[in-house]
């Protein structure tokens, strides 16, 4: 199974040089933390944030009696907020989570994880292929769902996905699923329309039972960087969002974004994806991910 630090390479490249020179250096207002705050600029954290961060960072680094490198961990965990239990116990039947994202986020993939993760945690989860658009989306999520001896309710392409959505909700209270994982068709955030036919699958599927979906995640791909904090933000005034999954983790150098992520929108990272093993999406734990960062671990063994 892949690791934080070895998922976090390449990101981790962006802040090295600064993070070497200031290991074990005494705090001081000099240079440092500027150093740092171009580092963390350049890893993708917003430019407003990298700033807030490191304004008070010596003397942070001064009352922890650390160097600047660990008060700057310090205060990175901070801002990442609290993590919810990310699978909710419904008490009259299973619980529904939405799945939205752009198109190329990795979405559908990650439903199958999902699926995979509650099965491990001992829930039965059922798949739902709502991405009518594409039969090569449900074709996937099918073969995703046989590997994994998973049940999945896919739609006709073409079918409407609100109905698809309310069958397949039917079908997990009738098969006593715990978790319902309701995958969707990827949109672009600026089409409208798109965005509206959301709406209508939580209209259908509250229809069919009160309170669902119970917890809205959106799939953001870690390659696009800060790119994908105007996509949240589009998807969260249309459907609101309940959660963070942060996908391909380990092929970007941008994975600064979160901080900037839990800053601007107050949402929790839930999940993230370490590597393309089913077992390689893994709940998100800050600390890891922030010593896998700043490669903390790397030079003190864990």
């Amino acid at each position: 199974m892949a690791s934080w630090l070895s998922a976090l390479a390449r990101t981790r490249d962006a802040l090295s040089g600064a993070l070497r020179r200031l290991a074990g250096v005494p705090a001081t207002d000099g240079a440092g933390p500027a150093e740092l705050e171009e580092a963390l600029v350049r890893a993708d954290v917003s430019t407003a944030l990298a700033s807030r961060l490191c304004g008070g960072l010596s003397a942070r680094a001064r009352t922890l009696k650390t160097d600047l490198p660990h008060a700057l961990a310090a205060a990175l965990a901070e801002i990442l907020p609290d993590i919810p239990a990310p699978w909710v116990r419904a008490a009259d039947g299973p619980s529904t989570i939405l799945v939205v994202g752009v198109n190329g986020s990795g979405k559908t993939t990650t439903c199958a994880k999902l699926a995979h993760r509650a099965a491990r945690d001992g829930l039965t989860p059922l798949l739902c292929a709502g991405d009518t658009f594409r039969a090569a989306g449900s074709d996937q999520l099918r073969i995703w769902a046989d590997r994994l001896k998973c049940g999945v309710v896919v739609g006709a392409t073409g079918a409407d996905p609100a109905a698809v959505a309310f069958d397949a909700l039917s079908a997990a209270i009738a098969r006593r699923a715990d978790v319902l994982i309701v995958d969707t068709a990827g949109r672009m955030h600026t089409k409208q329309p798109l965005m509206q036919e959301l709406v209508k699958v939580r209209r259908s599927l509250a229809k069919r039972k009160l309170g669902a979906p119970e917890s809205t995640w959106i799939v953001l791909d870690a390659a696009l960087g800060r790119n994908a904090l105007s996509q949240a933000k589009t998807f969260h005034e249309s459907v609101p969002l309940t959660g963070v999954v942060i996908s391909k983790l380990d092929g970007s150098a941008r994975g600064g974004f979160v901080f900037s992520l839990a800053d601007e929108l107050k949402l929790p990272v839930l999940f993230a994806g370490l590597g393309e093993g089913a077992d390689d999406l893994v709940p998100f734990d800050r600390h890891q991910f922030v010593n896998g960062l700043l490669g903390l671990e790397e030079r003190h063994g864990g």
